[in-house]
């Protein structure tokens, strides 16, 4: 199980400050952790909701429980995030992959709904039936208007 200091990890050395060539001290993993809750308060208010735990108290070595397509938007977007503190430029490549991988997670995670045909929405030509307009059914698909995406990983 992966954990957000390996999200926070990966973030670093995306930019280039890799743990093994960089030192960084605890108080910038704690600000890349900070950085990293609120990208996903602001995912998650955008009704792109994968499971992550948005607690009061977020620890480095809280486990993951997000489903693991969800990792390389996470780290790749954090990146983006974290890389004007540090004086770094991201490059194009990694900007696309960010935004590739973002738009792949809501799309795995979006449902498109289903919409019925009115009563009054006709069968069309060569139908001979009595009544030529459709049968109105009881259970229409189409829930409330404000549906929110959601994915949530069982493990």
């Amino acid at each position: 199980m992966k954990t957000k200091r390996d999200i926070v990890t990966e973030a670093f050395s995306e930019i280039g400050l890799a743990e093994y060539v960089f030192d960084l001290n605890p108080e910038q993993m704690d600000g890349a952790l900070r950085k990293l809750d609120s990208m996903m308060a602001s995912w998650n208010a955008k009704g792109v909701k994968i499971g992550y735990s948005l607690n009061t108290q977020s620890d480095l070595d809280d486990i993951l429980n997000v489903p693991d397509g969800a990792h390389e938007a996470m780290y790749k977007n954090l990146a983006l995030r974290i890389a004007p503190s540090f004086g770094k430029q991201i490059q194009v490549d990694t900007r696309l992959s960010a935004k590739e991988s973002y738009d792949d997670l809501v799309n795995l995670i979006v449902q498109v709904p289903q919409v019925g045909l009115g009563s009054d929405f006709p069968l069309g030509t060569g139908n001979k039936l009595i009544n030529n307009f459709t049968h109105c059914k009881k259970d229409n698909i189409i829930g409330n208007p404000v549906q929110e995406m959601e994915f949530v990983n069982d493990n």
